[in-house]
């Protein structure tokens, strides 16, 4: 059953707010809203929408959600570009999440581009720690494009990966 509050912390409803992304009767107007919504999906384990808002040409063929990852938290720290007008944006964020009895924080700078009228996740740079400014640090960062390789921990599951 998906929560009354929107996981992705804008304080409406689920139903008002990334539920009618994930059901099909709304699309993101904007980089952040999809980031957001993809970050609900991991929430309410919903892999179908995942997959369906990542670019073809990163895109896994499959994914698996890890079950023992609890999303508790997003913290969007930049958006740059992804506007209505926009043809490409990045969100840098942190998301925070509860798994095997321990806290994890997930920093990342993701890519979004439109595709067909309507934005889609590219890829991202998962790194730890952020700067003071919303983006990674230069120490530890990784560039993903949808090869299966993930950070730790958790392993799997991760909101701009889609679960790779």
């Amino acid at each position: 059953m998906p929560p009354t509050r929107c996981p992705c912390g804008t304080g409406l409803t689920y139903a008002e707010c990334c539920g009618r992304l994930h059901d099909g009767t709304a699309t993101a107007g904007t980089a952040e809203q999809l980031m957001r919504s993809r970050y609900s999906a991991f929430a309410v384990g919903d892999p179908a929408y995942l997959l369906a808002t990542w670019d073809p040409a990163t895109r896994p063929r499959s994914l698996e959600l890890d079950p023992a990852v609890r999303w508790t938290g997003l913290e969007v720290l930049a958006t740059t570009g992804g506007g209505p007008f926009d043809v490409e944006g990045t969100v840098t964020f942190r998301a925070h999440a509860r798994a095997r009895g321990a806290d994890h924080l997930q920093a990342e700078r993701s890519r979004f581009r439109r595709a067909e009228g309507r934005w889609v996740y590219l890829d991202g740079e998962v790194g730890r720690p952020l700067t003071a400014s919303g983006t990674p640090a230069p120490a530890g960062r990784r560039r993903r494009s949808g090869a299966p390789g993930r950070p730790a921990p958790p392993r799997r599951g991760t909101p701009g990966s889609g679960g790779r």
